[in-house]
């Protein structure tokens, strides 16, 4: 839980999805090229201590099992007990599934964006920002961030007719 005292690491791992998606002029299509969450935190101007890792960048439709497992493998080997994933929203409870199944005792939160970050009129720094806040005084768990709402990893749905993320009905 939240302590006034000096405040803790938080390990922030990336495994793609719309947010770090960039458009390619030349093919008409969205591609992955490199992570966009230095920028995003520098752009934020965020005063945490974030070690950031690049796990993957993978669109979370095409993520596989073995994707998960490296994901939820890395939220156990970390050392830092908050930890938030940037994550494709279309699979994200699948993960938060795995992850919470294999990974106890620590806290952390998935997030995404509706629009990649390199688009300009992206959610993604909204939600980044609300995650790493998070993360810091939510107990030990799994949990989902997304437009200003954090929902337990097995209580939430993305509805795919909004595109928001809402309670299991």
């Amino acid at each position: 839980m939240y302590s006034t005292g000096a405040p803790r690491p938080i390990r922030l791992f990336v495994t793609g999805g719309t947010f770090d998606k960039e458009y390619d002029e030349l093919h008409g299509s969205l591609e992955f090229r490199d992570t966009h969450l230095p920028e995003m935190l520098a752009l934020g101007r965020s005063r945490l201590e974030v070690k950031v890792r690049t796990l993957m960048m993978v669109d979370s439709l095409e993520m596989t099992d073995a994707d998960r497992d490296v994901i939820a493998s890395n939220c156990a080997d970390a050392p830092e007990p908050f930890i938030v994933i940037t994550h494709g929203t279309d699979t994200m409870v699948d993960t938060a599934r795995v992850v919470a199944e294999q990974v106890p005792g620590k806290t952390i939160v998935l997030t995404g964006a509706m629009i990649p970050i390199a688009f300009g009129s992206s959610d993604g720094l909204f939600n980044l920002g609300g995650a790493l806040s998070v993360v810091q005084v939510l107990p030990a768990g799994v949990y989902i961030a997304m437009n200003g709402r954090v929902f337990d990893w097995d209580n939430v749905r993305k509805n795919r007719h909004t595109g928001v993320f809402e309670l299991k009905s």
